[in-house]
């Protein structure tokens, strides 16, 4: 019987610095999840699911919890450049050839989800900037944005982290303060106010459409949590990576339903579900609550959201293409490095590839934009499902090996990884019965696709897996 390797993590690269600090991580975790679309695409779904929305946002985030659970425990036992791209790798290093398909696959669909991501946070935060400069070109501001952050993750690791520590902190900040003062008014406590949650029933009853628009607002709500497991990969250049990860991973877990769930829960009693106001949710609540200078307000708030997203697509989709080169699976030369330790070739790459998308956005809306837009967040399903496999099988090598390591552990082993993998599986399969979300569901299965003859190429071109 062929013995298995040992599970070792892989050392820091000379070059990259640990910079990172606790603070860092700890926003960059939370920062992740608090996207653009919780303050706005959060609407789609509760137009379509009225006031029931919010299980359809317990649901997923539920899922989302366990990925992050799993990724702490992989994270904590062996730490490793390129997080799950790694863990894919040395989950099959039994079977060579296996390993080097699962790491591929993850390493490539993670980094393709985020240079997407940038190229849609451009074009969505040149559209919050015309909000104040209606004359200035939509492609102009797009491409200052780019450039400026792109400037600021080729300075240094540790700009990247005060970016997004300032950013995060804002986000936080914004949605702390929404659920005290929505609180505040839904109990009654407001001036002026009376305790009131009818908006709950009062419009054809909590889930006025049935059940399965809630469900299906789980799959669309997927998109809306993922970036919280960009933590594990920043770990890398963290000055404590085991450390940081256990406290960040741990924080996102009991904040990120509360922050989803408690703040979706006040727009709905605060905003009727089948009023047109719904479609800016967090704007038309304040509106409700009286608050001067609502549209400012959010506006502002969602394009610090857009920022950060860009900010760490940027350095999530670079240093996953540094940890790529590592094994062949991308040309080395994206390995070069800066004086301040950072992955010039590989953040320039992600740049310009966001750059054309942009481009595309206003050449192409309706061709190549939106293939890349309508399969960019199944992809992201993908690579959830890859974590979780990863993680049944890195847990029981470790279990046999050097159980002592396993110092944060999945809840319910393996129970639970099984019905993480099943939801995610699910929400796949719903696709396929949701009118609107077929397109979304046969691109990104193209995009696998692509990456599959990718590795066929790979396999033949390149150094032996």
């Amino acid at each position: 019987m062929r013995e298995q390797p040992s599970v070792k993590g892989t050392s820091l690269p000379g070059g990259l610095r640990r910079s990172l600090k606790q603070r860092h991580m700890t926003m960059i975790a939370l920062g992740g999840v608090i996207g653009a679309g919780l303050f706005v695409g959060s609407g789609v779904v509760i137009k379509a699911a009225g006031p029931a929305a919010v299980f359809s946002f317990v649901i997923t985030g539920l899922l989302v919890v366990l990925v992050m659970r799993m990724l702490g425990e992989m994270a904590v036992a062996v730490p490793a450049l390129g997080s799950f791209y790694e863990y894919a790798r040395l989950a099959w290093s039994d079977r060579p050839r296996l390993g080097a398909l699962a790491g591929f696959l993850t390493g490539w669909m993670y980094w393709y989800f985020w240079v997407i991501v940038v190229a849609l946070e451009a074009v969505a935060g040149a559209g919050l900037v015309r909000f104040w400069l209606p004359n200035e070109p939509a492609w102009f501001i797009s491409l200052a944005l780019l450039l400026s952050l792109t400037l600021t993750n080729l300075t240094s690791v540790r700009s990247f982290g005060e970016f997004e520590f300032w950013f995060a902190s804002i986000k936080v900040a914004a949605i702390v303060s929404f659920l005290m003062v929505g609180a505040t008014y839904v109990v009654g406590l407001w001036p002026g106010a009376a305790p009131g949650i009818a908006n709950l029933t009062v419009h054809g009853g909590f889930a006025p459409n049935g059940i399965l628009p809630v469900l299906t607002g789980a799959v669309a709500a997927t998109g809306f949590y993922f970036g919280a497991e960009i933590v594990t990969i920043a770990a890398a250049e963290a000055a404590e990576p085991a450390k940081a990860v256990a406290k960040a991973t741990h924080e996102v877990i009991t904040r990120v339903l509360f922050f989803y769930v408690g703040s979706i829960l006040l727009v709905v009693c605060l905003v009727p579900w089948n009023s047109a106001a719904i479609t800016t949710p967090y704007v038309s609540a304040l509106r409700a609550m009286g608050i001067p200078a609502a549209a400012q307000i959010m506006n502002a708030v969602v394009l610090t959201a857009v920022l950060s997203a860009l900010n760490s697509g940027l350095y999530a989709s670079s240093r996953m293409l540094f940890a790529l080169t590592r094994h062949g699976d991308a040309p080395a030369g994206l390995a070069k490095l800066n004086r301040h330790g950072v992955p010039t070739r590989a953040i320039l790459l992600g740049t310009l590839f966001g750059y054309g998308a942009v481009i595309m956005s206003y050449v192409s809306p309706d061709t190549v934009f939106a293939f890349l837009v309508d399969s960019y967040g199944t992809v992201a399903i993908f690579v959830y499902v890859l974590i979780a496999l990863s993680q049944l099988r890195l847990r029981a090598r470790l279990e046999k090996e050097d159980p002592a390591r396993l110092r944060i552990r999945m809840w319910a082993y393996p129970y639970l990884t099984y019905l993480a993998i099943f939801g995610m599986l699910g929400i796949v399969l719903a696709m396929a019965f949701i009118p609107e979300q077929r397109t979304p569901l046969i691109f990104g299965v193209v995009s696998l696709g692509i990456l599959l003859l990718g590795f066929g190429a790979r396999l033949r071109f390149g150094p032996p897996p």
